[in-house]
């Protein structure tokens, strides 16, 4: 493979190759301190996932560095996520019925699955995906997730346990839990608590969440304080993960495939949206195929390293920008910084109490919600408010995999909604000659004996319908009489339908039994070869096809100008003119 095809294939390969000895200092720090935010996150995640913690570290290590050279974002951090290990949590929970190691290989088959999905649809140049859920629908995903993963940890915090498995449930169970609470535990979140609102207060460079940890760990390891029904972390294996086979039962790997298409897509989003926004503060584009790519083999990276599925990770891409961090050489310095800690220094993980962890994961899901950007739409989109909102109590009351599902549903019906009912406007002319649409401002007026039309949408033929009945409704509502239609082309006329074609016929026949004339501007030799292949009459008594709107008004006034003068040869020549425009490809 030749290097150009070898950077084509790798971007990342092409940053490290045109390193600059400048950026040395600023990836050093930012990768320490993505390091430090990713080491307690991984092991909090993975006792989201119901893996052991050094499963979470395998998750970081191995995919940081596939992705160091897949990936086309220079600030990008991939890892676990939240929302990515509540979905995983909630499929492959009820199908590992209690046992450990078929629950950790139902992760591990659901990771492969996931960057299976991902790499078909780089395949087929899905990454236009990035744009099928939309803002909306991401910000309620997201934020009833949030409040699930903060229900669920509420029993580690407090020291008690759920005995219903279903958001609603667990809520309505929550004040006779309360009378359950584990005193020893509850102090031990406090302090976590406390130390750190103190050192986002007075230390807010510092990595909060590893202190925490490191302290309420250094605790129970002093005070022997497991002793008083302090749950921890326990033994935690050091060294190379032990290879564990992925469950390829045939019946159960079938109740993960959809629900591992729908983690794909939304991780795939989520990762775009966090991708995007740094690439365009730091004066870059990236590829959202290449992109797709990069996650997929992320995953099965993290899957063959016996990890979970992973995701870009926003809070440590912030890090990563906020310290500086120029290019994936971060990625890849955090990575050996994790694997020095996962093969030789996992003995102090032991201690770290699952409350603090508790305390971690809340702190991570209060910064996914976002109820006043739901609450914003309210004014400025109604239909994008109800479905933020629709997204949000679908995972709130059905669960986590059911609301992903109606989430991008919901998102297809949201396209299909704007492809097949769009918006459409009458065209008139502004004081200066300016063509533009006419609305309450009466900026623009309409052109007597004249209708312009435009649909702002493709064409295609589940459209077609509706965009002739639109035109036509539009029509009968003008109060002076009108002898020509000019349909803007451009907006519309994206590519060649049957379909389409057979509706512009039956459109052109009835206007002319009306005495109207039907004139198509814009895209003209791509129109006369579609109406060609189509069979469509063109040219006097069929569809005039001009350049551009301005001619066509332009010819249709002066040829009724020159009849209403009774100017013959003019009329002729006109004429003649059209006759050559129409058969021209110019």
């Amino acid at each position: 493979m030749s290097f150009p095809r070898l950077i084509a294939f790798m971007p990342g390969l092409e940053q490290l190759a045109n390193y600059q000895s400048q950026w040395w200092q600023d990836d050093v720090r930012a990768g320490l301190s993505v390091a430090a935010v990713a080491l307690p996150v991984a092991i909090a995640y993975a006792q989201l996932t119901g893996v052991n913690a050094a499963v979470g570290l395998y998750s970081c290590v191995l995919p940081m560095l596939v992705y160091a050279l897949f990936g086309t974002s220079r600030q990008l951090i991939v890892g676990p996520d939240a929302a990515t290990c509540a979905v995983i949590a909630a499929v492959v929970t009820p199908l590992a019925g209690g046992d450990s190691l078929k629950h950790w290989q139902l992760v591990m088959t659901m990771t492969v699955m996931t960057g299976f999905w991902c790499l078909v649809a780089s395949r087929f140049r899905l990454g236009v995906m990035a744009d099928f859920l939309s803002k909306p629908i991401l910000i309620g995903l997201l934020n009833g997730v949030a409040i699930t993963i903060i229900v669920g940890q509420l029993s580690k915090i407090f020291g008690f346990s759920f005995e219903k498995g279903y958001l609603i449930e667990r809520l309505l169970n929550v004040p006779g839990a309360l009378t359950r609470t584990h005193w020893p535990t509850l102090m031990i979140s406090a302090v976590t608590v406390l130390v750190f609102v103190l050192l986002k207060r007075f230390r807010p460079r510092w990595p909060a969440s590893m202190c925490v940890l490191a302290l309420a760990g250094l605790l129970v390891w002093l005070f022997n304080l497991q002793q008083l029904g302090i749950v921890t972390v326990g033994e935690v294996r050091s060294g190379l993960p032990s290879f564990q086979a992925p469950a390829f039962d045939l019946g159960i790997a079938r109740e993960l495939v959809m629900p591992a298409l729908n983690l794909a897509m939304v991780s795939f989003v989520s990762m775009m949206l966090t991708a995007r926004s740094f690439a365009a503060k730091n004066g870059y584009d990236i590829d959202a195929d290449k992109e797709f790519r990069a996650l997929g083999f992320a995953n099965i990276a993290s899957a063959l390293s016996q990890g979970f599925a992973i995701s870009g990770a926003d809070s440590r891409t912030a890090v990563n920008d906020a310290n500086g961090g120029k290019s994936q050489l971060v990625s890849v310095l955090a990575a050996l910084l994790i694997a020095l800690v996962a093969l030789f220094f996992t003995a102090p993980l032991a201690f770290i109490p699952s409350a603090a962890l508790g305390v971690v994961l809340v702190v991570a899901s209060l910064s996914l919600i976002d109820i006043k950007a739901v609450w914003h739409l309210r004014n400025r989109d109604r239909s994008a408010f109800l479905l933020a909102l629709t997204t949000l109590f679908a995972v709130l009351f059905i669960g986590v995999i059911p609301g992903i599902t109606l989430a991008v549903l919901l998102g297809l019906f949201q396209f299909l909604l704007t492809v097949t009912r769009p918006t459409d406007q009458v065209l008139g002319l502004d004081a200066k000659g300016v063509i533009r649409s006419m609305d309450d401002t009466d900026k623009a007026k309409s052109i007597p004996g004249v209708f312009i039309y435009r649909f702002n949408s493709p064409l295609t033929y589940f459209n077609a319908t509706y965009f002739k009945r639109r035109l036509l409704e539009r029509f009968v509502r003008e109060s002076e009489p009108v002898d020509c239609i000019i349909i803007d082309a451009v907006p519309s006329f994206t590519h060649l339908d049957l379909s389409v074609m057979a509706m512009l016929g039956d459109l052109q026949q009835l206007l002319k039994k009306r005495g109207v004339r039907l004139v198509m501007a814009g895209r003209k030799r791509q129109l006369l070869s579609w109406f060609e292949q189509a069979g469509l009459p063109t040219g006097e008594g069929g569809i005039l096809v001009r350049p551009d709107l301005y001619l066509a008004l332009k010819m249709n006034q002066a040829y009724k100008q020159a009849l209403a003068e009774g100017q013959a040869p003019l009329v002729q020549k006109i004429k003649e003119d059209e006759l050559a425009l129409t058969h021209s490809h110019l």
